[in-house]
């Protein structure tokens, strides 16, 4: 049996130490400028002002659209319908996002993961509620090599602050894949093909879950994870993730 995600014991993006810390009598500072801040995100409000917004951003892709544009598909998106229904992604993959997320990610940066986390809930808030957040899985492997998954952290903690279950072991990681990074698009639907699998469940599936990760690029591994869901039963999935990569 695979050993259960974050097994390697360590602070999580929100938890108590993070928390705390809010009580002790220094402030936090900002992340994009290193100003004092008081308010519940760790970035100040002009360097919140000038993160890389996606507001206008295709539903099923979240590829970002002309100002102005209806909320309607992308032309891609309505030649070839994805599996997922709905993609929140608040946010485009550029400075200096593509600085935190990095350093989350790789370094366990928890101050990036919190602020990112923060921003994700926002702006999922107003979206259709799923009945369950699935965090997109990392293979054993990885795992270990990484001490804990990115994923996991962000999903507990939209979880906690919509008040929506949570399901980690709906979806597994079957196996190992090359880096996604490494490859291109048409590469990355092959890397990913059967590399998720819903294990059985002692309970019916829910009917309309949302799948958490930190960056789609391509869509691949959403993809993929969202075919695994949709083949056992899952009737809806949708993707919450922090950012688009344009």
């Amino acid at each position: 049996m695979p050993p259960p995600v974050n097994q390697t014991p360590s602070p999580r993006v929100d938890g108590p130490c993070a928390r705390l810390r809010r009580l002790l009598p220094w402030r936090p500072h900002c992340l994009g400028c290193g100003e004092p801040v008081a308010g519940a995100l760790d970035l100040c409000e002009d360097c919140t002002a000038r993160l890389p917004w996606n507001p206008h951003r295709c539903p099923g892709c979240a590829r970002p659209l002309p100002d102005r544009a209806p909320s309607l598909p992308c032309p891609a998106c309505r030649r070839t319908p994805p599996p997922v229904t709905h993609v929140v992604a608040p946010l485009l993959y550029g400075a200096p996002v593509d600085q935190w997320q990095p350093r989350f990610k790789f370094h366990q940066d928890l101050a990036a993961g919190r602020l990112l986390a923060a921003l994700l809930a926002a702006s999922c808030a107003m979206a259709p509620r799923p009945q369950a957040l699935v965090p997109v899985p990392l293979h054993r492997a990885r795992l270990r090599s990484r001490g804990y998954d990115q994923a996991l952290e962000l999903a507990r903690f939209v979880a906690r602050t919509l008040r929506l279950p949570l399901h980690r072991g709906l979806l597994a990681r079957t196996r190992a894949t090359a880096p996604q990074s490494e490859l291109d698009a048409a590469a990355r639907r092959a890397n990913l093909r059967g590399a998720f699998a819903v294990p059985p469940q002692k309970h019916a599936l829910p009917r309309h879950v949302a799948l958490v990760d930190d960056v789609m690029t391509t869509g691949a591994t959403l993809h993929a994870a969202a075919h695994a869901l949709r083949a056992a039963g899952v009737e809806r999935v949708d993707a919450w993730v922090c950012a688009r990569v344009p």
